[in-house]
């Protein structure tokens, strides 16, 4: 497997790229899920959205490709607010991987990754390539090209997901729970290939999870959200050495005892 690498805090970071500004979101009947929510997310770093079950995170992460839309606020890429955005065009622009993957059961893996890149019109010998190309990128053996996604694994699965989101090269990166429904060591063998491909690849990654291992080992910074509210938004080494109350309340319910210092530093 491809091996570890150290993180990226404080280089890459590039111009603004996502931003939230005061972003409220309710449910129909009026049950509000975020609230006040201003957040920036730089060019190239992984912003981690982390906490419990109902805080807010993939509501957070719908908003940005406008799954959802806000009730009150701003969402912005590139400069640009999402809401005077062509919505298809928003979404073709951005990656999207989910925890359940969401392949076409009845395409292959080959038509799985190739299908943003055949609706956008590129030459078969393009799309060909490409697909050769991201295979290889995510540590799949070409040949698993011509199988249909219930003949793989489900780390298999999960990396052909991947290699569908990166097709058509975007700059942004969605991932909601994506390792999650995993075994501990095939969430550890894509834990690692995720951090070398965004050494390679510098995409601005927007990571949902509850799991703070994964939060410490993978973000560039993490926000912290309970209650629909961003409480903390901190680097790794800031966070586990944070003195606010809410954080090592997190942290101590987490850990079970665990040394987090001592697995942070093995990755």
């Amino acid at each position: 497997m491809i091996a570890d690498r150290k993180p990226m805090e404080g280089a890459g970071i590039a111009e603004l790229v996502i931003e939230f500004r005061d972003v409220q979101y309710r449910l129909p009947n009026g049950t509000p899920l975020l609230s006040g929510l201003n957040l920036q997310i730089n060019g190239g770093e992984t912003l981690v959205l982390l906490g419990r079950s109902g805080s807010g995170k993939t509501t957070t992460l719908k908003l940005i490709n406008r799954l959802l839309v806000p009730a009150g606020g701003d969402v912005r890429v590139n400069g640009s607010s999402t809401a005077a955005m062509d919505v298809i065009a928003l979404r073709r622009s951005i990656g999207y991987v989910i925890q359940d993957v969401g392949l076409f059961p009845h395409f292959t893996v080959e038509r799985n990754v190739a299908l943003l890149p055949r609706i956008e019109g590129w030459p078969s010998e393009k799309i060909q390539n490409r697909i050769a190309e991201l295979l290889q990128l995510v540590g799949l053996e070409k040949g698993l090209g011509s199988r249909y996604p219930h003949e793989l694994s489900g780390g298999q699965r999960q990396r052909v997901g991947v290699a569908r989101a990166l097709a058509a090269d975007p700059a942004i990166l969605l991932m909601d729970e994506p390792f999650g429904a995993l075994d501990a060591i095939t969430r550890d063998e894509l834990q690692r290939e995720f951090l070398a491909l965004q050494q390679r690849l510098h995409k601005t990654v927007v990571f949902v999870t509850h799991d703070l291992r994964e939060a410490l080992r993978l973000g560039s910074r993490i926000a912290l959200m309970e209650a629909g509210r961003l409480i903390a938004l901190l680097s790794p080494d800031e966070f586990l050495r944070s003195n606010d109350a809410r954080i090592a309340a997190y942290v101590e319910a987490f850990a079970g005892g665990c040394d987090l210092l001592a697995s942070r530093g093995g990755r």
